[in-house]
């Protein structure tokens, strides 16, 4: 199947789950996604290096064997430096995309916060089975360079298992896309339908939940546009997704404060900073290596998000310190 027909055909199928089941369906999605991606994970990540190299200490042997140096981090660019900035930056940012404050205000009681904190860093974990089912991938699965990464479980899973099997993956895969998925195009629309339409022409909740609905195949033909003419990797397309968001971290922040010293202004200018930072950055293709050569090469790994992060802080600080002390000076003046 062309790769436009499939991701069409996934926007479509994933628009119509949105529209039908709302909310409340990604949730109960989730619970059965959450346990097969746990069990799916876990077994791939085992059986994988097992099969085809005997073992876990096998798989890391002929994996160092077959492409020296791939198990460890580069002196420069994606370095330890670089790595350590964008777990920071991933940290920072995970709960500041839009979707996330969506499924938070539809927790039932502060309990449920409390246990999230509990079980989601476990539920992480995970991870360690997905890198060995990358690491088996990278030996088995020829040609697996630049976007072909992205196909690399179903690659493996399909040389390794029968259809059935491939199947369940599969759907399993599905899943994992849908909840997110579905989160991320709801939010999208009602956020667009109430923040923006509602604010510039008033109206009734109901006719902003309908216009949301309205909106939501909008959200997917855009998605689906990105999907079709993009090249990127899932992960990068990702890390940039949260060197945008990660720029409400410092904002989020200074509101909790006892004496938020912050004005509406200076978070504004912040955001506004740190975007367009990420913007000039990515769509220049530019590092901080290229553009100051000469800092030390610990600053110049640094992800980019978090060199825009510190713009953010920075210019968040200028201006509300600007903006305050003007505030205060027309204060006083028509006091007097």
């Amino acid at each position: 199947m062309p790769k436009a027909v499939s991701v069409i055909a996934g926007a479509a199928v994933v628009t119509l789950y949105v529209i039908v089941s709302g909310i409340r369906g990604s949730a109960w999605t989730s619970i059965v996604k959450d346990i097969a991606i746990v069990l799916i994970a876990i077994f791939l990540g085992l059986y994988l290096p097992y099969h085809y190299n005997g073992g876990l200490g096998g798989m890391f042997h002929a994996v160092d064997t077959a492409k020296p140096g791939f198990l460890a981090f580069p002196a420069t660019g994606k370095s330890v430096a670089w790595f350590i900035s964008t777990v920071l930056l991933t940290a920072c940012g995970f709960f500041m995309w839009p979707h996330s404050f969506g499924a938070a205000f539809s927790a039932r009681s502060a309990g449920v916060f409390r246990k999230n904190a509990i079980l989601l860093p476990l539920y992480q974990l995970v991870l360690l089975f997905i890198f060995f089912v990358g690491f088996t991938a990278a030996l088995v699965v020829p040609g697996l360079k630049g976007s072909a990464t992205n196909m690399a479980l179903l690659k493996i899973t399909v040389a390794a298992f029968p259809p059935w099997m491939v199947g369940i993956v599969g759907a399993t895969g599905v899943l994992t896309a849908l909840v997110p998925g579905s989160l991320i195009m709801m939010t999208a629309a009602t956020l667009f339908s109430r923040n923006i339409v509602a604010a510039l022409r008033p109206q009734s909740d109901e006719t902003t939940v309908q216009l949301a609905k309205i909106l939501v195949p909008v959200v997917a033909a855009i998605g689906c546009y990105f999907a079709i003419s993009g090249s990127d990797t899932i992960v990068a397309l990702l890390l940039m997704g949260y060197s945008f968001v990660t720029q409400l971290f410092p904002a989020l922040i200074a509101s909790l404060w006892p004496r938020n010293k912050v004005t509406a202004p200076g978070a504004i200018s912040g955001i506004l900073a740190g975007v367009g930072t990420v913007i000039y950055l990515t769509m220049a293709n530019e590092t901080i290596g290229k553009l100051f050569p000469t800092l030390p090469q610990i600053v110049k790994d640094l992800n980019v998000g978090i060199i825009a992060l510190i713009v953010n802080v920075a210019v968040l600080a200028v201006v509300s310190a600007v903006t305050a002390t003007s505030r205060v000076s027309l204060a006083r003046s028509a006091g007097e």
